[in-house]
This record gives C-alpha cells, structure tokens and sequence, in this order.
C-alpha cells in the first residue's frame, strides 16, 4: 500500500431516521441529516491533510525545504498516524453508500455516484495539471495524454501517471460502488441482501488474500473491503441498533480491518525512518473511528446539530481532491518564498485550502452536481 492517502469521496444524503425501528422517534420537524457525520468527515480529511503536510518524508520535504520531522519535532510523529483517516472514510463510505442506495434503481444509484465525484473531480485534475505546467512550479506535470486519461478515474488500472495523488482512493471507492450496486442495488436492497453481502464479501476477501491471486485482488480488496463492511454493519445498526447480525459484521469489519492496518502501515523503530507508528497506536485510532461513526448511527450525537456540519460536510470532497499537491505549493510560498514559520504555513495552507474548496463546490459541485444527475436519469 503506498502512504500518499486521501479521503475516500462521499457525500452524505439527507436521511430520515424517524422511522428507523429500534430507535426512539424524532421530534416533529427535527431536521434528519446526520450533521455529525458530516463534521466526522471533515475530522478525517483534515488528519489526512495533516499527514500530507507533516506526517510523511518525500516529496512534501522539498516544499518545506527539509524533512517535516525537522519542522514539528514532536508533531511529526502524531502527523504519520493521519493516514489512517482513509481508513476511517472507507467506514463512512460504507454507511453512506447504504444508505444511499437503499431503496433506489440502478440508474439512480449509479447517476447520484457519478454526478457526486466527478464534477470537482474534473476540474481539479485540469487546475493541478496547469499549475504544475506553470515554470515557477518545481514539481514536474504528468505527460499530456496522462492528464487526459486521468479524466476517466482509470488511471490506476491503464498505468498512467496520476495527476491528483489522493485519486488512488477513488479507485477503490468506484470498485465498491460497483460491487454494492451489482450485488445489492440491482436486485433491490434488503436487510436480508445486505446481510448476506457483508458476510460473503468479508469472507471471500480473506480468501482472496490466501489465494494471492493479483485479479481477485483487485476486484475484492483484502485490505479495505473490512472498513466498508463495518460501515454497512453500522448503517444497519442506524435503522435497528437491536440487530443483533449488524453487532456481529461491525465486529469483524473491525477485527479484521485492524489486522489489515496494522500489517500495511505499522513499521519498524528504525531511527532512519520519518516517524513509527505503533501497532497499538494503529489499533486505537482505528478503534476510535469506528467508535465515532458507531456513536453517530446509534444516535449518540443527534444532539450535534449544527448547521455549519454540513457545510463542513460540503467542503471535505473538495478538499480532499486540492489539498495535498495544490497545499504543497502554498507551503512552498509561504515557508520558503515569504519565510512564515512552519505552525502558520500550516495553519494558513489548510484555511487557503479549504476556501479553495469553498469556491469548488459553490460554483462547481452545486451547478453541475445536479444537472449532471438529471442528464444521467433522463430517460429516452
């Protein structure tokens, strides 16, 4: 698994859940979108940003002009567990997308996935690609017909140079997409499909992981399918915390999804390497993301309601798809043009960032987002 992560590319959708048995109902008029959920997704995005920016070696050292771990001493090290935030969104992706999806065609579901990613998408991929192509950019810019393929979110399985660096999670989120819609959109979603997915795609990932066969690999992802699962497991538990089947897939998403970050991003107490993380470390902040997003479907924080949550929920998409090139250039300009000190040019590449995002999904997402949903469900 390569450390350049991002955050998994979800938005979620209005949901009623005055009507969801096993819980106790809403207040007339009491607003249903879990607006906790959409501040948990900004929290994800910005541990990632906090990798990118200060928990990883690489390319961010030339931004900074030496190693991160010169630049926050002691942070650093907090900064290297970020990457785990792309765990944390597989989790909500996976009870999004079921909720999502419940309940709705193909054509729709499929239609509502494509208008939501790739309309930023688009246009971050030209915007990262000009600015790279700028001279006083000293980061080299794809080839011109990579840029292009880049436009199709196949870059990963043609081989071609990626232009966003957090694109390889939308990769794994269009093959879950696909899954989730073939095996439970398409034939109706149901408590007992739904169910029966969570348990046959668990298991036969841990299958495919013996088998080392690189095809079912990449169609069942070992590595990830845990986290999506226990998203599901928990979106099941948002409609009836009483089920006992969810308790036991959200279990095994974690008992299973822990396994996997251990083994991909634990590393050794080597002085030569950037920061170590921990085995423990890796756990609890797994465990601590599935606590969170469970506390949100279980109810817990229904109390957390405030309107600025969805915007915060708006802008994480955005953000995601600019922060980690584009906040490498900010951080260049600051830091190394304007000598800010490394805490500001942090602070202030983050705040650049998510204005930035800002801008993307006013004049971007909410125009085209629904134009584009409605030309794809346009029937002939």
């Amino acid at each position: 698994m390569t450390e350049a992560v991002v955050s998994a590319p979800v938005a979620p959708p209005v949901a009623d859940t005055s009507r969801a048995p096993g819980r106790a109902p809403r207040a007339k008029g009491a607003p249903g979108r879990l607006r906790a959920l959409d501040g948990l997704r900004l929290v994800a995005a910005l541990m990632v940003a906090a990798y990118h920016y200060g928990g990883r070696g690489g390319a961010v050292a030339d931004a900074w002009g030496s190693s991160p771990a010169r630049q926050f001493p002691t942070l650093h090290t907090l900064f290297a567990y970020g990457c785990l935030g792309v765990q944390i969104f597989f989790v909500i992706s996976g009870f999004v997308i079921c909720m999502s999806g419940w309940g709705r065609s193909l054509t729709s579901f499929s239609a509502s996935r494509a208008a939501r990613l790739l309309p930023a998408y688009w246009v971050a991929v030209v915007l990262v690609t000009a600015v790279f192509a700028l001279p006083v950019v000293a980061y080299d810019a794809v080839s011109p017909s990579d840029a292009l393929v880049n436009l199709t979110m196949l870059q990963q399985p043609l081989g071609a140079d990626r232009v966003l660096g957090v694109c390889w999670t939308l990769w794994v989120e269009v093959r879950f997409y696909a899954l989730f819609a073939l095996c439970v959109v398409l034939p109706g979603a149901s408590r007992g499909r739904v169910v029966l997915f969570c348990a046959g795609w668990l298991l036969a990932s841990a299958l495919a992981q013996a088998a080392h066969e690189p095809l079912l690999d990449l169609v069942l992802m070992p590595e990830y399918a845990p986290f999506f699962v226990g998203g599901i497991g928990l979106y099941l538990l948002h409609r009836d915390r009483r089920d006992a089947h969810a308790w036991g897939i959200v279990a095994a998403g974690f008992l299973v999804g822990q396994h996997h970050a251990v083994r991909e991003l634990w590393n050794a107490a080597d002085p030569h390497a950037f920061a170590h993380r921990t085995a423990l470390g890796i756990v609890l902040v797994v465990a601590l993301g599935f606590a969170a997003v469970g506390a949100v479907a279980l109810g817990l924080l229904d109390r957390v309601n405030w309107r600025g949550l969805t915007v915060a929920g708006a802008l994480t998409y955005p953000f995601y798809l600019v922060h980690e090139h584009l906040g490498w250039v900010v951080i260049h300009v600051l830091h190394r043009g304007l000598r800010v000190p490394a805490a500001a040019t942090f602070a202030l590449t983050a705040a650049a960032m998510l204005a930035l995002a800002w801008v993307l999904h006013r004049y971007v997402e909410r125009p085209l987002t629904p134009w584009l949903r409605t030309v794809l469900t346009r029937t002939r």
